[in-house]
């Protein structure tokens, strides 16, 4: 809970430092990166910092945060702090990284608003940077703790396959010969490289196949740079250079985009493009326990040979007793699939139905609007953003 008086100064400052949020993270990264480049090359997505995109995305949890705690000073949103936790839980991330983020954060503070950081603006914030810090800090460590583990395992590729001319899957085992723990559907992995240059960059991938094989399995879109952004890394480097018997660096598995108590429940698992990986997951889980309530597929794709998974997506989707599957494709579209973006205009949607997204942020914005209109309550609508959230940036801008 935030003291009443700090309440009262980030509510009174909250527009200024709202408005100066972008700078402040700029100045803040190149801050911290300065002081410590082992970070950039080790721990944070250097191609999310040459877009941008996680500059956009520590901004809008830092004032979506501050503006939960002055709206609804008696909830904490664990939704947003779980989210993030999961994030960093996968990354490795230990509870010294928060001073070292404090120390450069508070400085960059100072020198994007000078004079108008008193004392008392100072303190007000720094408490609200210490609630948000030692929440996640709890969930971290209770995540470790049921992970087992806060350190990435050596895992051999057993298996490549070629989806789609842009999508891989990769199954590998513990190379040190292990056990293998389960997982929860639609979670992910971070999976360690090193390149070329020394660097060992991290990525996060759903994990797309049963929870309950001995191997672990992930697809991988290789991400080809888009608007001045460079081309991914990592993605990259998996597709040019990884092979059966060469090894990785996983995580255990993370995310809190996972089936809830389903029993008798309507569900809709509805992706885009890449974002089918964490849906064939949850399908498998659905079809292994024997899901008995309607369930509606919904997968948009440019065309049926970029639907990676397609196989497994529509098998899964079979063992079903009651599920209906409604493909989109924007160009070649078959005989009982449909040419366009997802359109849910003609899907029936059952009372109750709990949703889940995958996907570009465009098409889960426009897919949760059309379930909102037909009746499904916000809080049944669940997503997962690959990469940096900037859903909840762009909310809380």
């Amino acid at each position: 809970m935030l003291s009443e008086q700090s309440a009262s100064t980030v509510r009174a400052t909250l527009p200024a430092v709202g408005a100066a949020i972008g700078e402040i993270t700029e100045r803040f990264y190149a801050r911290l990166f300065a002081a410590r480049p082992e970070l950039l090359r080790d721990l944070f997505n250097r191609g999310n910092q040459a877009s941008g995109a996680q500059k956009q995305a520590l901004a809008g949890s830092i004032a979506a945060f501050a503006t939960h705690l002055v709206q609804h000073p008696e909830q904490r949103p664990d939704a947003m702090l779980g989210r993030i936790a999961h994030k960093h839980a996968s990354l490795g991330v230990a509870p010294d990284h928060y001073p070292i983020v404090h120390e450069h954060l508070f400085a960059a503070i100072a020198e994007v608003l000078g004079e108008a950081v008193t004392p008392e603006v100072a303190a007000a914030w720094d408490e609200v940077y210490w609630l948000m810090a030692n929440a996640l800090i709890a969930i971290e460590k209770r995540l470790y703790e049921e992970s087992g583990s806060t350190e990435r395992r050596p895992w051999e590729v057993v298996e490549r396959i070629e989806e789609t001319a842009d999508v891989a899957t990769f199954r590998l085992r513990p190379a040190d010969g292990g056990p293998v723990r389960g997982f929860r559907a639609g979670q992910y992995v971070s999976v360690q490289v090193e390149l070329p240059d020394g660097a060992r960059q991290i990525r996060q991938y759903s994990l797309s196949g049963a929870s309950e094989e001995t191997v672990r399995q992930f697809s991988v879109k290789r991400v080809a740079g888009d608007g001045g952004a460079p081309d991914g890394e990592v993605s990259n480097h998996l597709h040019a250079r990884v092979r059966a018997g060469d090894v990785v660096h996983l995580s255990e598995p993370y995310g809190d985009l996972v089936l809830g108590d389903t029993e008798d429940r309507p569900l809709l698992l509805a992706s885009a493009g890449i974002g089918v990986t964490p849906m064939v997951a949850m399908l498998a889980a659905l079809a292994a326990d024997g899901h008995q309530a309607p369930v509606t597929v919904v997968h948009g794709d440019r065309s049926p040979a970029d639907h990676a998974l397609r196989t497994d997506h529509e098998a899964y989707a079979a063992k079903l007793p009651d599920a209906s599957v409604h493909l989109f494709y924007e160009r070649d579209a078959e005989p009982g699939t449909r040419t366009g973006l997802v359109d849910l205009a003609d899907v029936g949607v059952a009372p109750g139905t709990r949703a889940y997204l995958c996907g570009p942020l465009p098409f889960m914005r426009a897919v949760r609007t059309q379930l909102i209109d037909k009746g499904v309550a916000p809080a049944d609508i669940h997503y997962e953003v690959f990469g940096p959230d900037l859903w909840l940036a762009r909310q809380a801008g």
